[in-house]
């Protein structure tokens, strides 16, 4: 079974409207919101998607790592 990775589809969506869609598509995954721009590990871990924000918008493709 494949694990959905990336969301293109919420570039440009409200970082609340991002973090409910990811959340009800897989309820395990931590979803952190991060202004476009902040420094950020480099660890990798499949339960976290992180949101880049400008403006409260999402500006890059969500993605689990």
């Amino acid at each position: 079974m494949e694990t959905k990775g990336v969301w293109p589809e919420l570039v440009g969506k409200s970082a609340e409207e991002a973090r409910e869609q990811i959340g009800a598509e897989f309820p395990e995954i931590t979803v952190h919101v991060v202004p476009e721009g902040s420094m950020v590990t480099m660890d990798f871990n499949e339960q976290r998607v992180r949101l880049f924000v400008k403006d409260g918008k999402v500006v890059r493709e969500p993605r689990r790592g």
